[in-house]
């Protein structure tokens, strides 16, 4: 279950966001398992998840 202060204080920015006109909001997280909980609380308030390919070369 996703509750507690970090969903507060996403929701007065997006709040905030909004009444300024900007339409769109992004957040980005680790897909491991450390940050299911910021996965869980970004999907609980609305987010989806948009599909990228990033890669990275080590030189």
């Amino acid at each position: 279950m996703c509750q507690g202060v970090g969903s507060a204080l996403i929701n007065f920015a997006l709040n905030w966001m909004k009444a300024t006109g900007i339409s769109i909001a992004m957040v980005e997280t680790g897909g491991d398992p450390g940050h299911a909980p910021a996965r869980c609380t970004y999907e609980k308030l609305g987010f989806g998840l948009f599909p990228v390919a990033r890669y990275f070369k080590k030189l």
